[in-house]
């Protein structure tokens, strides 16, 4: 298997509220946008992220109904600098986002960092790291 993931979808409980918080709220471009099923935003060249109205996605799992939850995982977005890390985490928090952990230093890495979840409960590090860059060609670099 190539080392690559195309997708990342994440089970949403709303996904009005997601439309809402990524699309309007964010300004993101739906790359698909199936009401009452999925909503994908490509967020890299060659990625996507899925939104998956819960119910689907059990059903395409073969899952019992009920809630889907998402534990454990954060999806990280770096910008230039501490004031993109604080602006960035404003305009989520207007959009309805709730803040978890505000604008700090990381205790990890040498990062200045902000914690956000959406309205779903996804979490969200905003996050300016000195250390990581990306070459041209794509290759992340670490230090």
């Amino acid at each position: 298997m190539d080392q690559q993931v195309h997708f990342i979808t994440l089970a949403t409980a709303d996904l009005d509220a997601a439309r809402r918080f990524y699309a309007e709220a964010l300004g993101w471009t739906p790359t698909l946008d199936v009401p009452g099923e999925i909503l994908f935003f490509q967020v890299a060249p060659g990625q996507m992220l899925g939104l998956f109205d819960a119910e689907k996605f059990n059903e395409d799992l073969g899952a019992p109904a009920g809630p889907a939850a998402v534990s454990g995982v954060t999806l990280a977005h770096n910008v230039a600098g501490p004031d993109q890390v604080r602006d960035l985490v404003g305009a989520m928090a207007a959009a309805g986002g709730t803040v978890l952990t505000a604008p700090q230093p990381g205790a990890f890495g040498g990062i200045f960092h902000a914690h956000v979840q959406d309205p779903n409960g996804v979490i969200w590090e905003i996050a300016h790291n000195p250390g990581w860059s990306i070459d041209a060609d794509g290759t992340v670099r670490f230090g």
